[in-house]
């Protein structure tokens, strides 16, 4: 019997990278032997059923030199002792922990950025640091992975490595799983059975824009009485975003889950969903509202119209312009016809995501199996 191949994947970063990591290890082949480092952030009892082995290394997600070195210390030994055919890095936190640890190691080491740090809203000081911290790292890895051509074409413009380095894989869904969800329960939420549900998936963040999607409701509930708006995830903006519900007079209208094990559940009660991005890599969230046969109103970004082409699987509208929002969305509620065009229309694109061929081609393309 031949040998599996041994991929030991290093993450910090919880969220979008976790949900990736999932999808992947669930439709690996069997040769395949999958081993994942993370962080104290992760579900790491869930992963121990989908993973061959899990180890879980505290790792701070900011800068902190005393512990990263703990962490670098810590992997290099992990590395050593199961000798990895390759050393697999997933997000840039994780990305610099395994890239600095296998040094003089020669294992074959994988780096997907999952959204480059580069292509973030912040001051041109740091967007230039994130740039020379990619590409003196670069020099560092055998393959680094793009999960959108949007991405692909960032590092090109950036001249972040060489092209036959960049491989593009889009993320991945468990369609499976999206197909066995059952909705959650209205009268359990407190959502109106007759509500016209307008939701978000995202952390609340800048990044996501969630000012927007509430400045957006307030114009939508003054035109559609029974509107009512979801907001699926938690993060570093949500008492802001609460004293904005609050000073729009919302709250009897709006609810905030916080993280939430299957958001998927969340998604199935949504007549409408929204992805507001200032910025995004690949946008995982997308598919899923397709395959859910939830018709879709998400910015003109980044890696955002590589998936959706307006018209067509979704609406497209300029970030930062809650107007917009509010018109597409005003818009879906009186036409049925543009509804079913975006439903029926997704849930078609939505399979080019599966899981299964991000598995398929991670391991064509990335494991040579």
């Amino acid at each position: 019997m031949k040998k599996k191949i041994r991929v030991l994947h290093v993450a910090e970063a919880a969220g979008g990278v976790e949900r990736y990591l999932e999808t992947l290890f669930k439709y690996s082949n069997d040769k395949v032997e999958n081993i994942l480092v993370c962080s104290q952030n992760y579900d790491y009892e869930k992963f121990k059923i989908l993973a061959d082995r899990v180890i879980v290394l505290k790792m701070a997600h900011d800068i902190d030199p005393w512990a990263d070195i703990k962490v670098e210390g810590a992997l290099r030994r992990i590395i050593k002792q199961l000798k990895p055919n390759i050393v697999y890095a997933h997000s840039s936190k994780a990305g610099a922990f395994a890239r600095i640890a296998d040094l003089g190691l020669n294992n074959r080491i994988i780096y997907n950025p999952h959204g480059w740090a580069f292509n973030m809203q912040q001051s041109v000081k740091k967007k230039e640091m994130y740039k020379w911290v990619e590409k003196i790292s670069a020099h560092f890895c055998d393959k680094i992975v793009c999960i959108s051509d949007a991405e692909k074409n960032s590092a090109i413009r950036e001249k972040i490595c060489k092209i036959n380095k960049l491989q593009v894989i889009y993320n991945g869904i468990d369609l499976y799983q999206v197909e066995r969800t059952s909705p959650k329960n209205r009268e359990q939420l407190n959502v109106p059975n007759d509500a016209f549900v307008v939701g978000m998936v995202g952390r609340l963040s800048k990044q996501k824009a969630p000012d927007i999607f509430v400045k957006a409701a307030k114009l939508i509930k003054e035109k559609v009485p029974n509107a009512f708006f979801l907001i699926v995830g938690d993060g570093e903006l949500r008492n802001q975003i609460e004293s904005l519900i609050n000073q729009y007079d919302l709250n009897s209208s709006f609810l905030i889950t916080g993280w939430v094990d299957n958001p998927i559940s969340y998604m199935k009660i949504m007549d409408v969903g929204v992805l507001l991005s200032r910025w995004e890599g690949f946008g995982l969230v997308l598919p899923e509202y397709m395959a859910c046969g939830i018709p879709i109103v998400a910015t003109n970004v980044d890696a955002i119209p590589n998936i959706i082409n307006n018209g067509e699987n979704g609406l497209l509208v300029d970030k930062d312009n809650f107007e917009q929002v509010f018109s597409k969305i005003i818009f879906l509620n009186e036409n049925n016809n543009m509804r079913k065009r975006l439903i029926q229309n997704g849930k078609k694109v939505a399979h080019n995501f599966s899981g299964e061929i991000l598995a398929t081609k991670t391991e064509k393309n990335l494991y040579n199996i």
